[in-house]
């Protein structure tokens, strides 16, 4: 690998400093009685409510919603940058990958300690062990694989390893649930899996009954956190639009429900080798994207939106899309990227025997069975990595990094550094954060890249062609819960950067700022793109659809980072 671990490195070029309330505008203070504003600060603080920034719409886990629940949830010292926190220091970025299975799911082989060698070797710093929600692991497999979970805690100290699951969502698709490390990992995971997963429940129909029945899972999961059973517990939606049964109104009903562990999706899937052409590769869709509408589908989703987008979901793909609807509520909803490693391509182990039913997993695989160029899996950082942005190196760190939306992702190694601020006077935040500022103050937006600077796993040096920037106005909440477009994000600057090595740092002014806003970034190696599908006004050069058995993932390589707000008062 040309990257390794970035223990003890700082990636970032700057610090990040805090929004102190004493710096606050009026409006923006909520010390700050209502009866002692000035007549335009009380119709500005009012304007905040009615769109959900400030006030009544924390309810509704909005932008400024995340301080609170931060601190409910053991965060550090340091508080949410997001939410005028005090993080004067700098950030550890840590990659991980949230989605992987091993023997102890049907459709899997490998052991733990196989799968945390390889993203060990890959760079990785944190990974999430996720097999399949079943009955045989909600009875035997959960506690299972908690000695090979621990035992390669121990193997492979600087690598840190959740145990998880990956949830059948009632009423939905599929999604990670993990649970920080502890005495009670697996007598949480097992009773949330025997109690809501839809496999094991009978609840995978779009039924109001069942997306109720997803709630109150979550609810179980806050409620661990909130009894100390746990001492943290996260959710992600995988490949939600694989098969279109994530409907924009569940998506919205998690966030809403639960904003403290519901935090996001994956922006790709995994089983990115899936698109290799037969016969060197399965010849199928990136991600196994290749299913087409059925009865359970949400019937409002375009047949587009069964097809990754340069590797990524089209829900994330689409700019002014399902992703961006979300944002323009002010709703924090981050972006994650993984392998879904369930058996990998060009490897020559071979499932093991033994009675899965009874067993609750396989037994050991074998090795030596040839090459297999049918299998979609890249081992764990092999090809997509998550960036997360942790002040220190420990589960505690890497949890809150994700929730407070500290993230970014690539492929193939697009790039292996970022570190993006918007800046206003005195003031800056990162990725997740929220920049309060006066209103009509001018603000920046200054990116840092660390390139390639060395081969990927395919042994080429990748090569930056451009850095894009998308902005997206903040509304405030729809009263369609099934809304998955908004207008006003669209793509505003693109730099051509067409390096490979070295680093490069790129700003652009938004200029003076008077309505509350979002940006994120997202960069690509050139080699395909297209007019996005609301237009070239909106994005003249994304993603193009992904051609189903003609995929290559390592000839069209893309990176995405989270959104950073501008609140203005």
């Amino acid at each position: 690998m040309g990257h390794g671990h970035q223990h003890g490195h700082d990636h970032t070029h700057g610090h990040h400093h805090g929004d102190g309330t004493e710096s606050l505008p009026p409006a923006l203070d909520l010390s700050v009685p209502d009866g002692e504003l000035t007549p335009s600060q009380l119709s500005r603080r009012s304007m905040l409510r009615r769109t959900g920034l400030l006030g009544a719409g924390l309810a509704a886990g909005s932008v400024l919603a995340g301080a609170g629940q931060a601190a409910a949830h053991g965060s550090s010292s340091h508080g949410h940058p997001g939410h005028g926190g005090t993080n004067s220091g700098r950030y550890l970025w840590l990659a991980g990958d949230h989605h992987i299975h091993t023997q102890f799911s049907s459709d899997a082989k490998y052991r733990v300690i196989d799968h945390v060698r390889h993203a060990n070797a890959n760079g990785l710093d944190w990974m999430v062990i996720t097999d399949h929600g079943s009955e045989q692991h909600a009875k035997i497999g959960v506690e299972k694989v908690n000695p090979q979970i621990v035992a390669a805690r121990d193997e492979i100290s600087d690598t840190l390893v959740f145990q998880g699951l990956e949830w059948n969502i009632p009423a939905a698709e599929h999604g990670t649930v993990f649970v920080h490390p502890g005495r009670n990992e697996v007598a949480v995971l097992k009773e949330f899996e025997n109690s809501f997963d839809g496999s094991v429940k009978g609840a995978t129909a779009p039924t109001p009954a069942n997306e109720a029945l997803a709630i109150a899972g979550l609810d179980f999961l806050a409620d661990a956190v909130r009894r100390k059973k746990v001492q943290d517990a996260l959710f992600l939606a995988n490949h939600p639009a694989r098969k279109g049964l994530d409907s924009p109104h569940e998506i919205r009903a998690w966030r809403d429900a639960q904003p403290a562990i519901a935090v996001g999706m994956e922006g790709a899937p995994g089983h990115q080798a899936a698109g290799l052409p037969a016969p060197q590769g399965p010849g199928s869709g990136r991600g196994f994207y290749d299913s087409s509408p059925s009865a359970q589908s949400w019937p409002g989703y375009p047949l587009e939106s069964y097809r990754t987008w340069g590797g990524f979901d089209w829900m994330t793909a689409t700019v002014g899309g399902l992703w961006d609807s979300l944002l323009a509520e002010g709703k924090p909803w981050w972006i994650t990227a993984n392998s879904d490693a369930h058996n990998v391509y060009a490897d020559t182990a071979v499932r093991g025997g033994g009675d899965f039913a009874t067993q609750g997993h396989y037994d050991d695989p074998v090795y030596g069975g040839g090459l297999s160029l049918t299998d979609g899996d890249f081992w764990p950082g092999q090809y997509s990595r998550t960036h997360v942005g942790a002040d220190g190196f420990s589960y505690h760190a890497v949890m809150d990094a994700i929730r407070e939306g500290r993230v970014w992702v690539d492929h193939g190694g697009l790039i292996s550094g970022l570190d993006a601020r918007l800046r206003s006077g005195g003031r800056e935040q990162t990725l997740g954060g929220m920049l309060r500022v006066r209103r009509g103050d001018k603000v920046d937006l200054v990116v840092d890249i660390d390139l390639a600077n060395g081969p990927n796993w395919a042994q080429f040096v990748p090569k930056l062609a451009r850095l894009d920037v998308i902005r997206g106005a903040v509304t405030g909440r729809v009263s369609d819960k099934d809304a998955f477009a908004t207008p006003d994000t669209k793509v505003v600057k693109s730099f051509e950067v067409g390096r490979s090595t070295g680093s490069v740092r790129l700003t652009y002014s938004l200029g003076r700022v008077d309505k509350p806003l979002y940006v994120r970034l997202r960069g690509t190696d050139g080699n395909r793109g297209a007019v996005g599908v609301n237009g070239a006004a909106v994005d003249p050069a994304g993603p193009a659809i992904d051609v189903l058995g003609d995929a290559d993932p390592w000839k069209d390589l893309w990176f995405y980072s989270n959104p950073i707000w501008v609140l203005p008062a």
